[in-house]
């Protein structure tokens, strides 16, 4: 599916206001929701566009059950295709374009578009979706640095994208990153932090690569708020990419494969 896009580390100042500001939002598309029940009169945009008034509220019961209830008449595959794809292109337009949109949200914008292609995938009765198969990319925060939201948020994009996804979670060490990388045969590794301090740790790995001889053939993927706030730190810390958000992580990690496998990935 064309997910292409979430934020390594936006911030949570949002959090409060999402939590408790769409509260009433979210009660009113529940009682339409239910009095609508499962007619399908309801045009796909239509439907997208409740899609993102959910997701936006965070209500990821209805808004799985919304797609549930069409996909029940349609099909996930027209599903995914028609209601939730065009949601979360929305959704990464806002969450790039305006301070309005939280990591929370997009956390749960996440867990529902997983939420509905795990049902997608055992409705073809045991056969996923049909989508290409990445390969594997390690991903984790940078040593010192323990903001998991974000690195886990990039792990649902990619992991519905296709990647094989391995998390070595907060603190990685440099030499565990290119360690699993080299074990697992994978061409990119991805290293978060939130803060400059902790940013500045990911040089160490940018250093590991090269003294390994695996520079081009492991290719550094870096994100986190301070890079959204500081875009210069990219090619300071030594890395080769990174994303506005997570929505964007899949088409990042697309264009580093490419990559990388033109300079013959790992050996």
């Amino acid at each position: 599916m064309g997910l292409s896009q979430v934020n390594f580390g936006k911030g949570l100042s949002h959090f409060p206001a999402f939590v408790y500001g769409e509260v009433q939002a979210a009660a009113s598309i529940r009682c339409a929701l239910r009095e609508r029940g499962r007619e399908d009169d309801d045009m796909p945009s239509d439907l997208k566009d409740q899609l993102l008034d959910l997701i936006l509220a965070g209500d990821r019961q209805s808004a799985t059950d919304l797609v549930d209830n069409w996909a029940k008449v349609h099909g996930y595959e027209h599903a995914v295709v028609e209601i939730l794809e065009p949601a979360l292109a929305v959704f990464g337009e806002k969450w790039a374009m305006t301070e309005e949109v939280s990591l929370a949200q997009g956390f749960v914008a996440g867990k529902i578009a997983e939420d509905v292609m795990q049902k997608a995938a055992a409705s073809h009765a045991g056969d996923s979706l049909p989508r290409e198969l990445k390969g594997p990319v390690v991903i984790g925060n940078i040593e010192d640095d323990a903001h998991a939201l974000g690195r886990k948020l990039v792990v649902v994009f990619l992991r519905l994208a296709g990647w094989e996804v391995y998390d070595l979670g907060n603190d990685v060490p440099a030499a565990e990153f290119v360690d699993k990388a080299v074990k697992v045969n994978s061409p990119i590794v991805a290293a978060s932090a939130m803060m400059y301090t902790t940013a500045m740790n990911i040089r160490k790995l940018r250093e590991e690569i090269d003294t390994r001889g695996l520079t081009e053939k492991i290719l550094l993927a870096v994100g986190g708020a301070v890079f959204r706030q500081r875009p210069e730190l990219v090619a300071e810390v030594g890395g080769d990419g990174t994303a506005r958000n997570a929505i964007e992580a899949p088409q990042l990690m697309d264009r580093l494969l490419k990559r990388a496998m033109a300079k013959g990935g790992v050996r």
